[in-house]
């Protein structure tokens, strides 16, 4: 952790939500003023999509799995060392992985491949991290350490499948039967890897559906937030306002001492509220040094 460049990280799993919480913040940023260094997750992932399909049956000869969520498919090293770097220096190097053709056509690429390694922009005020893997740690690596502000996205699973479904079938051209091949196929390396992470969050804000989701793999739509409650739990954290939550966003009630829950419609405003006077605090120790108040671990 570092008071004079520290690093926001969204985690979740793909499908998650993350884009949500990723445009609450950075409409927090733009409201403070804060110039931030944009790092995507899937940056850090070791193979290009064609050769992670080659990747894939390479490793279904010899039995075994390999998926997007596990560390055989992704440089975890290289992200530690990035938020290390950061959290010294405010500098370090990043590329993007164009996951589609509108995201390609600008880099004179095709889809699923990366841009070249190149420097982030000098003087920003913080790194926000969204994607994958914000808060994982094993003996080699430990990416969570880094971080001021660790933010999971926890959709209860159904959901978060469905999601997954329909994005990559809608946006990314992936057929119904090779998306549902892929969450089986990474289904240990979710459990190893995705979910211990949500135990080292700061906040964890999950989605459950009002509406009957018994079999993700025949949905034709995602519930909307409407149709959900978002339970949010605070975690190794003191001074939270649980008085002011509740009176600030109608229908929210705690379900526990430490948990928060609020309809879904009103997410984007509860993690806003939220959010803000935390990242206004980080801006704040930034500025004076010192340890943000709320943090107890």
């Amino acid at each position: 952790m570092s008071a004079q460049h520290p690093i926001i990280a969204v985690t979740g799993s793909s499908g998650a939500g993350t884009t949500t919480t990723s445009q609450a913040l950075r409409q927090i940023f733009r409201t403070l003023s804060v110039a931030a260094a944009f790092v995507e997750g899937d940056s850090f992932h070791r193979y290009s999509r064609p050769e992670m399909e080659v990747a894939i049956r390479k490793a279904q000869e010899q039995g075994r799995h390999i998926s997007y969520f596990g560390p055989e498919a992704n440089d975890f090293n290289r992200l530690e060392a990035l938020f290390r770097q950061y959290a010294e220096t405010g500098s370090g190097e990043v590329r993007r992985y164009l996951h589609s053709f509108d995201d390609a056509v600008p880099y004179n690429q095709t889809p699923g491949t990366f841009t070249p390694w190149e420097s982030l922009p000098s003087d920003t005020d913080l790194l926000f991290y969204e994607g994958l893997h914000g808060g994982v740690s094993a003996a080699d690596y430990d990416v969570a350490q880094h971080v001021d502000l660790l933010i999971g996205m926890v959709p209860i699973v159904n959901l978060e499948w469905i999601q997954k479904l329909l994005r990559d079938t809608s946006e990314r051209g992936h057929s119904r039967e090779a998306v549902t091949q892929s969450i089986v196929r990474s289904m240990e390396d979710y459990i190893h890897h995705i979910v211990p992470q949500f135990s080292r969050t700061h906040i964890n804000f999950q989605r459950v559906p009002t509406v009957d989701t018994s079999n993700p793999f025949s949905a034709k739509d995602i519930p909307s937030l409407d149709e959900s409650f978002v339970v949010i739990r605070f975690r190794n954290m003191h001074q939270v306002d649980f008085p002011y939550y509740l009176q600030m966003i109608d229908g929210a009630f705690m379900s526990r001492m430490n948990t928060l829950v609020v309809p879904g419609g009103k997410m984007v405003f509860a993690m806003e509220l939220i959010l803000t006077p935390l990242v206004e605090e980080i801006m704040q120790k930034k500025r004076h040094g010192g340890q943000v108040d709320w943090l107890s671990r």
